[in-house]
């Protein structure tokens, strides 16, 4: 049986029902929330682990209950929306969102996205902040903080200062999709056309030095016309 709480918020019954189901099979508790003001009261009183959580509801979009709770929680947000274009899911993901689901979806799926998502908690948990620990290791990549090198296999690989800063970032936040604009702001400082197509460049630069040592090491994920995101290897 699964402890932790995760709240739903959905204003569609047939898939609110559908989901409260899955998760109650799964030994999962939950609380349910159907509109925005509902799902911000829920999230300050329950304490979830985890939101899953529509963009359509009825009092407000869902992008900005994602705001409102990123000004006081860092709790992941999984969204689950009907909307399929890049803008609507780079919006949530810039906005704070830390998953995006589209409808329709199957529950297989759905459970797989919240064991990520939990994995990527548990993995927190399990790991001082990257600003304590002396260093961060994904499989063979190894970043010392300290020193400010980056190694693979013990090998140490020379990268510039904003290459640096990008592993650095994605390290920071593994297992989450960090769009392009969101990298570029924390880099640069900005998110012009150029600063993304010099993210491009710098983050396929990054790759084959990484793949060079080993090319098992596939650890930087492209979400395509989204962003980047570093994913766990063991």
């Amino acid at each position: 049986m699964n402890n932790s709480m995760i709240l739903v918020v959905e204003d569609d019954f047939a898939i609110r029902s559908l989901i409260a189901s899955t998760l109650e099979i799964e030994g999962y508790k939950y609380h349910v929330a159907k509109d925005g003001k509902q799902a911000i009261i829920e999230a300050t009183s329950q304490n979830p682990e985890l939101i899953l959580l529509d963009l359509g509801l009825p009092d407000m979009d869902g992008v900005d209950v994602i705001k409102k709770i990123r000004s006081w929680s860092t709790v992941p947000i999984t969204v689950i929306s009907a909307r399929s274009e890049d803008k609507d899911k780079i919006d949530a993901l810039d906005a704070g969102a830390d998953d995006y689901l589209t409808k329709p979806f199957s529950t297989e799926e759905l459970l797989a996205r919240i064991r990520g998502i939990y994995r990527r908690i548990r993995y927190i948990e399990n790991n001082i902040s990257s600003e304590q620990q002396p260093y961060f290791q994904n499989g063979s990549l190894k970043i010392d903080y300290g020193m400010q090198t980056v190694y693979v296999n013990d090998v140490e690989i020379h990268v510039t200062p904003i290459e640096y800063k990008i592993l650095c970032l994605l390290a920071k936040n593994i297992g989450r999709v960090l769009t392009h604009i969101y990298i570029t702001r924390e880099i640069w400082g900005s998110s012009l056309e150029g600063d993304v197509a010099s993210l491009r460049v710098h983050v396929a630069t990054v790759r084959k030095k990484i793949e060079k040592i080993d090319a098992n090491n596939k650890c930087i994920h492209t979400h395509i016309g989204i962003g980047y995101c570093m994913i766990k290897q063991e």
